[in-house]
């Protein structure tokens, strides 16, 4: 049910392909929730056929013909009540967790090779969310977007997963230094 909620938000936004759905996703929906375009593909036909959604067809030039989505008011009514519901609480699973966690039985090298390997990808993750945000704020700091800005809600989501990502790296360096030092 959550991938459809997170379809749904993002189609608030405006009508989208399956395509820029997915892009959309890497770059900045992927701060909250992931998925992978033959999921979004998938979850987008059975959204369609239960009519929370509706796609209309755009025949290119020297492009496949595309299929644009966009919310239907009984989508609009789907993700409304969401916004009133109450979430569950975040439940973390995390392999390099249960790798760390049974460090002292495994290869704690390999063991911190994969935590400064989180840490990388952790920073480039973080450096796309900032190109994001600074894109989103287009010059306003972020004081003045928060207060005015039109899309409050991808400001909000970017600045969770740039908090997120800066308490990763943090983690990272303290875990792999730990490591170090024992070794």
């Amino acid at each position: 049910m959550a991938l459809r909620n997170a379809i749904m938000a993002t189609l608030a936004e405006g009508e989208s392909s399956g395509y820029d759905l997915s892009k959309r996703f890497s770059v900045g929906v992927a701060n909250f929730w992931t998925a992978t375009r033959q999921q979004l593909y998938r979850e987008l036909e059975k959204m369609e056929a239960e009519g929370l959604i509706a796609a209309r067809v755009v025949t290119q030039q020297r492009r496949p013909t595309k299929r644009l989505f966009s919310l239907t008011d009984d989508g609009r009514a789907a993700i409304r009540d969401f916004s009133r519901s109450e979430p569950r609480p975040t439940a973390i699973r995390d392999e390099l967790l249960v790798q760390v966690e049974a460090v002292a039985l495994g290869d704690p090298a390999a063991v911190r090779a994969s935590i400064l390997d989180r840490r990388a990808k952790s920073e480039a993750k973080l450096a796309a969310y900032e190109l994001a945000f600074e894109r989103l704020r287009g010059g306003l700091s972020v004081e003045e977007y928060v207060a005015s800005g039109e899309r409050i809600g991808p400001c909000l989501t970017l600045m969770a997963g740039i908090s997120f990502e800066h308490e990763n790296i943090r983690w990272c360096e303290q875990a792999a230094e730990a490591l170090a030092r024992r070794s």
